[in-house]
Order: C-alpha cells, then structure tokens, then sequence
C-alpha cells in the first residue's frame, strides 16, 4: 500500500466527542477486578482517519495468507482449517479457525455460518484436552485480514488472571513453552478434531 494513501478526519456525532491528542487515564483498566495490570499508561489518542486502508486480501484475494495452504495446517475438512503453530506460544494453544473460502463474516455462505457453531464446539473440547488446560477462550477483531477468521486460546487451569480478553496480554509475556511441548499440544488439537471428521495436518 502506498505511503500516500489519503485520508481525513473521522467526523460523526460520536467522534466529535472525543479529546483527540489527549493522554487518557489508564486507570479503569488497572482498576478491574480481572485485570492483569498494576498500572497502565496510555498513549496519546490519535486522530482517528478516513478511509482506511485496506485489509490484506480485500483488494486482491490473492494476497490473502487465509487462502493459501500452509505447513501451519493443523486440520481442514471441505468448509474450515485450523492454523497454529507459526510462532512461540506462551499460552499452552494459540491457533486460528477460518473458511476455506474466501469471505467476510458478513457475505459468508449458509454452509459455512451453518457449521461455524459446531466446529466451535469441537475445537473447544480439542484444546480443553490438552492437560492443564481450563478454558478455550474465542476472539475476533477482524482489522488485520478481510477473510473472516477467528482466534482460539487456551488459559491454563487455575490461572485466574488470565481470565477475559487479559488472556491475550499474558500470551505475549509468558515464557515461550518448550518446543517440544508445543507440538505435542498441535498433535492433541489436530488428532481431537480429525476424530470428528476433516484431515489432520493436510500439508506434512
């Protein structure tokens, strides 16, 4: 994308509300009751701009890292994959559930919207398997890729401060399991899920 790309200044009713440039208190979120934080310091809130640049993959699907096959393929059936692995994980499973095809939440067919629930079901229980684990917590922003995809991660049995949206935080900062480890907790996922139907690591 071109460094020129041209904007201008959000105007709404709502965005006129807000103190632009101002450094806000952190304070709420060092203050609730499920936060992971003794204190936080925000930056200056930035200009907000319009329009945004574009999505990877919205103006060439081809562009899209959701569409292509990938060795981080833990399992695939004809509608979904589930990638992980690419990175260290601090958490003890942190992956991504998207279509096979290419499209947003909002224009995606009936037989993918149809199956996203149970497939939902199946990777929570898949990653509720790995020991130690409580929770599979789900997550989707949507603002770095325009293929609809969603986040799954797993919070460690008794970790109370992870609770929440603080799981994702604690991700950054936990030390890096084992590698090891971590493709034990792949094969646990993948083998989980391919017991339901679909292929466990497509690419090997």
């Amino acid at each position: 994308m071109a460094d020129d790309w041209e904007t201008e200044d959000a105007d709404s009713p709502y965005h006129r509300t807000l103190p632009i440039g101002a450094r806000l208190s952190g304070a709420p979120l060092a203050d609730d009751a499920m936060s992971c934080f003794d204190a936080v310091t925000l930056k200056p809130l930035e200009p907000m701009r319009v329009p945004e640049k574009p999505r990877a993959g919205e103006l060439d699907p081809s562009e899209c890292s959701h569409c292509r096959p990938s060795e981080f393929t833990i399992w695939r059936d004809d509608l979904w994959h589930v990638n992980a692995g690419w990175t260290r994980m601090g958490i003890p499973f942190i992956g991504g559930m998207a279509p096979e095809r290419h499209c947003r939440l909002e224009d995606a067919p009936a037989e993918v919207m149809e199956s996203l629930g149970p497939l939902m079901q199946r990777l929570s229980a898949a990653v509720k398997s790995i020991p130690g684990v409580a929770r599979t917590h789900f997550s989707r922003w949507g603002d770095g890729s325009e293929h609809f995809h969603l986040w799954a991660l797993a919070r460690p049995a008794g970790m109370m401060q992870g609770r929440g949206a603080m799981l994702a935080f604690w991700e950054d900062v936990l030390p890096a399991m084992p590698e090891e480890m971590k493709h034990e907790h792949l094969e646990i996922v993948a083998e989980q899920l391919a017991a339901g139907g679909g292929e466990a690591f497509p690419h090997r």
